[in-house]
């Protein structure tokens, strides 16, 4: 190795930051030829879907942000915010943090829950993005109680 060699890995090491270049030609593992990034959005998507896997969830977002979505979904050629709805991402080059903000049922362990909703993100996102999600911080903004009904379900029972 010669000593240029040398003082560029360790100035790469000194930085925390690690960039993979790409060796050209044929000869070269396709791993190496090229760059894949991974936009927020889709880390977004895979974390509020993995979060609504868990047992609990009543759904994601918060007062605000729920009402929006409901207004939004009403409006003709509105468009719902779906799954990132209550998700709030950073993506770099290696990493990723999620923020979520959610609503539980009346009655489950919330810090177990949110214990299990932590767990299923990171696995999720970490299995398919190949990002190492560094933190995932959980508000719980409400718990929907049994008896509270869903505003679309109150008007569809009141027009028959």
């Amino acid at each position: 190795m010669t000593e240029a060699t040398s003082a560029a890995k360790a100035g790469s090491r000194d930085s925390g930051a690690t960039t993979l270049q790409g060796t050209p030609g044929a000869g070269a593992a396709p791993a190496t030829r090229g760059r894949t990034t991974i936009a927020d959005g889709v880390v977004a998507k895979i974390a509020g879907m993995a979060a609504r896997e868990v047992p609990g969830i009543h759904e994601l977002g918060g007062g605000l942000s729920r009402t929006v979505g409901a207004v939004r979904e009403r409006v003709p050629g509105g468009r719902a915010a779906g799954v990132t709805r209550g998700v709030k991402v950073e993506v770099g080059e290696l990493q990723s943090a999620v923020d979520l903000s959610l609503v539980v049922e009346y009655g489950v362990a919330i810090t177990d829950t949110v214990a299990e909703v932590r767990e299923n993100v990171i696995a999720a996102v970490e299995r398919m993005t190949s990002l190492e999600v560094v933190e995932v911080n959980v508000a719980v903004t409400d718990v929907h109680l049994p008896d509270e009904e869903e505003e679309g379900q109150a008007e569809s029972v009141r027009v028959r």
